[in-house]
């Protein structure tokens, strides 16, 4: 009698900065089924060398991959947070040599306001708070951080995933990571993460690794 076909559980580890991030990561964990396990980890804002005491400390051994989801704003306007942010990068550049667990480092610029008002397909670049408030309604930049369910409420209407994506995969960003996936036994390994602080100039995102690791 032959045995049972396995199916392969491919378990993710999500590191995220906010309530509105982890909002979002936990109800999409919710949404998509068995095969993928996500957990988010809520950091509740405390800096980039909190993510990295974080990482070491409380990782799991094991998952496929880790994604680390931080916002850029902090990296040119806190003090400190420069030094602190590049320490976070090598850790994950030095991981990924080493062939560990991939860490996948996503960066939000500036933050992941902007990256929600891209699922808007009439969000044409303005000032997103300005975007939450007037166009998706919300009284304040607060009250949308505080909606526990924000991923229903970007993937409802006229609100898209797809549309960040698109946007996302045509744009400039400060940080990418480099990798390859083996789809039938699903290992991933990134081959190197490339970033250029000039690039904060200009908005963007990277998030869209995430959803093609994941095969959203």
């Amino acid at each position: 009698m032959s045995r049972p076909i396995r199916m392969l559980r491919r378990k993710f580890e999500v590191f995220c900065e906010g309530d509105t991030e982890y909002n979002y990561i936990n109800h999409m964990r919710k949404k998509q089924g068995v095969e993928i396990s996500l957990r988010p980890i809520n950091m509740k804002g405390g800096g980039y060398a909190n993510f990295l005491n974080e990482i070491k400390t409380k990782g799991q051994v094991n998952c496929l991959a880790r994604f680390i989801l931080v916002d850029a704003d902090r990296i040119t306007s806190n003090v400190g947070e420069d030094a602190a942010f590049l320490r976070l990068l090598e850790y994950c550049r030095q991981q990924n040599r080493k062939k560990a667990i991939p860490c996948f480092l996503i960066l939000d610029n500036p933050d992941f306001e902007y990256v929600a008002c891209l699922h808007a397909a009439n969000f044409s670049g303005q000032a997103t708070e300005k975007f939450i408030r007037e166009t998706m309604g919300f009284s304040s930049l607060s009250d949308f951080k505080r909606k526990e369910d924000i991923y229903e409420f970007l993937t409802s209407g006229a609100y898209r995933y797809e549309n960040m994506l698109e946007r996302l995969r045509g744009g400039k960003k400060a940080l990418c990571n480099k990798y390859v996936i083996q789809r039938k036994s699903y290992s991933i390994k990134i081959t190197e993460t490339i970033f250029n602080k000039a690039d904060l100039a200009v908005r963007g995102s990277n998030l869209e690794e995430f959803f093609d690791v994941i095969d959203w």
